[in-house]
Formats: structure tokens, C-alpha cells, sequence
């Protein structure tokens, strides 16, 4: 072997900041904030303020390794703090606030943070979990100075926090695989795992996402991510669209219909992408309201299969192209994008969307995936025999945050808990969350299957599909129907839908219409759902 003879630099996310400023510094940065006016600026200017917070962070006591919490939406400051924390070598934990109070106390304390900002909004919740937050020692609202109340925990208001720091600052290097962000999985089958990104591994991210394979992103778009930033850092749009110059426009807590396609109008916005019951809300106003995003191109959907009458909908009607993305907390989240290929081009159109809108998406440069068979073996990539997902890779945890054992096996493969299947072109299609899956008379149905069947159903809104139990088959699946707001939907109906849709004895046992909970991060919590009807059917 012989060694390379060129430079090495680490790779810092401070360093995306400071190409952007450079490259696209007038590239605009509109943000809705809570009860304030739009803010714009620019790449400049978020270089110059998220450097004012870096150094308020250093004389507030915020040392390298020193763990800072954020209870906050999609805004401008919360985006400063995803580059001045990271900045100094802290780490920047994203407390989800959808998580009930115990668990966000958890994550907080969990987490060791010295240092919370939160917004406005959120004061009555961080004065009920303040008295559990031993590690806590200074509380920012993300605020002016005007809209600040310091409340029982005494807060203090981020705009005066920076107000008079300098404008510039030298930022230092140091090691790429240091911690940069902390993102707590969502707690549904026990307490909240943290996972602990690299700068190495956000910067690759990063890259990664912007690539035609992926995000594809380009100067001339507009990027409006509605994945929350709390949550795994809002798929590393934050970092992808200023390496790309792509506009971003941040949409705060406002998710709603209305507030939306106002932004998508005013802004241009060309990408957007979250979980599927954002894009439910949103085409149930379009249609309510006669109306149509003139410049939208295209959605990526993930956080949970995209229904087929999603995507057709957006399309066929609007001319919006649609995307499913595959990934988890563990993977920093992105592992899969469902875009095209020449192959599939080949098939023709309607043929390509088949694949791509029944697939979570085709294997990412960086992402190693391989399905395991019950017996242990490696799965061919056939498209046909399914097995346990599992994911390597250079953005993929090794080991939980505070845990003393790697979450990998001897040779790196993370186990993701999902049940897949591979094919030749590199596509992955998820059949089921392994404690998901229903065993009926030992053969195994696909509740996710079924679910993307029933949800084409006129009048279904949200279709979910549990295992209960069943004393004769063992489980058997019971639908759960949450109907459009005044829609006439029976059971004969959605029956007579998926009959010639499916194999007769996928049939689900009965069909059931009650309102669909969701999970803090906007999927369906079938834990709540099994619970609730597990005695349903005598089992």
C-alpha cells in the first residue's frame, strides 16, 4: 500500500455554513415564527447570526462535548442553533415535543443538556418538567426581547441573549467524528434511545441528499421541509439545500392546509417533503378550497408507506412527482429514496409509477442494505423473499447514546425491525415492522399491504391494520378505518373494495371506523390500536 499524497480536512458542519455564506450568501431564508412577522434573510445572514449565538453559547459556559437542548419548530433560530451548537463542538439534542412530559424530561435529562431553548409557546410545558431537568442550568426563549416571559424558570430572550456578540468568529476544528446532534428515537416500545450523529456523518448526509439519486436538489429550487427539525434534523434538508444554494423556507408549527399552500404560493416553493398525514390535510384543503400549488414539483413522503391515491392524486391532478423516502433516527434518517431509472423509464410511465409508489426506495451511495432470512441466510435480491432488514453504513449507528454495548452485530449490520425485500435493481420494499407483521395460521399477512389497498377506498382517510388475536387462527387482521370528514363509508363498502384487490384470506376478520391515533412523529401507534381491540375477536 502506499499512501495518498493529497490534503485532509475534516469534514465540519461549520464548513456547510461557510460555503454557503460564500457561494449563495443572497439566497433567501423566509421563516414563519409563532407570533411574530416573517423573517427573511439570507445565507449571509444566518452565517452572522448563528456565529452571534456561538459566541452568546461561550458566555453562557458551553463547553466542547457540553450537550444543549432545543424544544423548538421549523424557524430561523432554531436553524441558527443547528449550526452555532455543532459549531463549537457542543452537541445539539432536538427534544421532540410531541413526546408525552415524562418522556421529554427523560430525553433532556437523559441527554445531560446545560442549556435550553424553547419556544414561546412551550413555557407552560417547561415549567411542568423544569423540577426533573437536574442538569439544566439556563433557559432561552426563543423570542424577542419584547414577546419574553421569563415564567418560573426564570427565561431569558434569545434576541437580547445575542444581541451586541459579534457578527464573525473563527470556527474551530477538530475531530469529524465528534457528537454534533443528539435525536431520541420516539419511545414506542419502551424509553427513548438517543443516537448520536458525527459531523462526519451529517456532512456525508448531507451531500448524499442533495444528489439527483435522492433530494436532487439545484440552485433554483425552493426547499420547504415539513419533517420537523426535531426530528432527525428534518432528513438533513437544513444542510442539504445550502450546499445545493436551494431557498429555504421554514414553515414553523403550522402544518394546516391553509398555512401551507400560502407558503408553497408566496415562496415558489419547488420541494417539500414529509409524513403522509401532513399531504392527507393538505389535498383534503385543495380539493375543499378548488385550488392548486403552481410551482410545487415535487413531495417525498416517508415516516410511512405513501397510499397509492396519494400519490396518484398529486400527479395526475396537480403534476406534482412523488417520492417515497425509507430511513430511521438510526440512519441519520435517509437509507432509500424511491426515484427513477432509465430501467423503469423503459416500462413505461404508468409501469414506473407502479414501482416507485409501491417501493420505499433504491439503494443510496454510502448505505449498505441486506435482507436476513429466518434461517440466518442472506436474502436473494429477487423481489420475492423478504426477511429482516438490516443497514451499514457510514451515517448508521453503532452504538445508543449512554448504552455500553454496540446496537450492531460483529460485522456492522444494524437490524432496522422491519420485514423487506431486495430486487435486482436495487429497490427496497418494506412489508412490515417485524412486531407488525400478522401470523394467521402460520402464514404471514402484511398489515402495510393492506393498508395501502384499503386507503385507495373512496371516503378513507387513514386505513390501519393490526394483528388480534384469534382462537383459531392465532391472529387474524382487523381494519380500522378513520373516514374523510363527513364521508359515508361502510363496512359492506370497504369490504367490497378489497376483495378483488387482495387474496380472499388477507380479508380482514372486521372492519372497524374509530379515529386513528398517531405517534409523536406522525405515524400510526398500532401498540395503542392492539391494546384497544386485542379482545375484538374472542382470541
Amino acid at each position: 500500500m502506499i499512501p495518498g499524497l493529497m490534503q485532509t480536512a475534516p469534514l465540519m458542519i461549520s464548513g456547510i455554513l461557510a460555503y454557503a455564506a460564500q457561494a449563495h450568501g443572497a439566497r433567501e431564508i423566509v421563516s414563519r415564527l409563532i407570533d411574530e412577522p416573517i423573517w427573511r434573510y439570507d445565507y449571509a445572514g444566518l452565517a452572522r447570526r448563528a456565529a452571534q449565538a456561538a459566541h452568546a453559547l461561550h458566555r453562557l459556559g458551553v463547553a466542547p462535548g457540553d450537550r444543549v437542548t432545543s424544544l423548538a419548530w421549523n424557524t430561523h433560530r432554531h436553524l441558527e442553533l443547528f449550526y452555532a451548537v455543532p459549531g463549537v463542538a457542543a452537541v445539539l439534542h432536538t427534544a421532540n415535543p410531541r413526546l408525552s412530559d415524562e418522556q421529554i424530561a427523560y430525553t433532556i435529562d437523559h441527554a445531560g443538556s446545560r442549556v435550553l431553548f424553547f419556544e414561546r409557546n412551550f413555557l407552560p410545558l417547561v415549567e411542568r418538567i423544569a423540577p426533573r431537568l437536574a442538569s439544566v442550568t439556563t433557559f432561552v426563549m426563543l423570542s424577542d426581547e419584547a414577546r419574553t416571559e421569563p415564567g418560573a424558570v426564570g427565561a431569558i430572550s434569545h434576541e437580547a441573549l445575542i444581541a451586541g456578540e459579534p457578527e464573525t468568529i473563527d470556527w474551530p476544528s477538530f475531530d469529524e467524528n465528534a457528537g454534533a446532534f443528539l435525536c431520541y428515537t420516539s419511545g414506542t416500545t419502551g424509553d427513548p434511545k438517543g443516537v448520536l450523529y458525527s459531523h462526519r456523518a451529517v456532512v456525508l448526509h448531507a451531500m448524499a441528499g442533495g444528489l439527483n439519486s435522492a433530494f436532487g436538489f439545484t440552485a433554483f429550487d425552493v426547499a420547504m421541509p415539513c419533517s420537523s427539525l426535531y426530528h432527525a434534523t428534518a432528513w438533513g434538508v437544513p444542510f442539504s439545500a445550502p450546499i445545493c444554494g436551494a431557498k429555504l423556507v421554514l414553515p414553523a408549527d403550522r402544518m394546516d392546509g391553509a398555512s401551507l399552500h400560502e407558503l408553497i404560493e408566496s415562496e415558489g416553493v419547488t420541494f417539500t417533503g414529509g409524513v403522509p398525514t401532513i399531504w392527507t390535510m393538505y389535498l383534503d384543503w385543495l380539493e375543499k378550497n378548488h385550488a392548486a400549488p403552481s410551482t410545487l414539483q415535487r413531495v417525498v413522503i416517508g415516516g410511512s408507506a405513501v397510499p397509492r391515491a396519494m400519490a396518484e392524486t398529486f400527479k395526475r391532478r396537480y403534476g406534482v412527482q412523488t417520492l417515497q423516502i425509507w430511513g430511521m433516527t438510526e440512519t441519520c434518517p435517509i437509507g432509500v429514496v424511491a426515484t427513477p431509472t432509465p430501467a423503469l423509464a423503459a416500462l413505461g410511465e404508468d409501469a414506473m409509477d407502479e414501482a416507485i409508489w409501491t417501493r420505499q426506495g433504491r439503494l443510496q451511495f454510502g448505505i449498505e442494505l441486506k435482507v436476513e432470512t429466518e434461517d440466518g441466510d442472506d436474502a436473494p435480491w429477487d423481489g420475492q423473499t423478504s426477511g429482516a432488514l438490516k443497514v451499514r453504513g457510514p451515517w448508521v449507528v453503532k452504538r445508543y447514546f449512554r448504552k455500553d454495548h454496540d446496537a450492531t452485530d460483529d460485522d456492522g449490520w444494524f437490524d432496522t425491525g422491519d420485514i423487506a425485500t431486495l430486487d435486482a435493481n436495487g429497490f427496497m420494499r418494506i412489508t412490515d415492522r417485524q412486531k407488525d407483521v400478522i401470523k394467521s395460521g402460520g402464514e404471514w399477512i402484511s398489515s402495510i399491504d393492506l393498508e395501502n389497498v384499503a386507503v385507495g377506498c373512496p371516503g378513507v382517510k387513514i386505513a390501519a391494520v393490526v394483528g388480534v388475536p384469534h382462537p383459531k387462527w392465532e391472529e387474524r387482521p382487523l381494519l380500522v378505518i378513520e373516514p374523510h370528514e363527513g364521508a359515508a363509508v361502510t363496512k359492506a363498502a370497504v369490504l367490497a373494495y378489497l376483495a378483488p384487490r387482495i387474496v380472499k384470506w388477507w380479508t380482514p376478520d372486521d372492519v372497524v371506523f374509530a379515529p386513528v391515533p398517531l405517534t409523536a412523529t406522525g405515524k400510526i401507534d398500532k401498540k395503542v390500536l392492539r391494546q384497544a381491540w386485542r379482545g375484538h375477536l374472542g382470541g
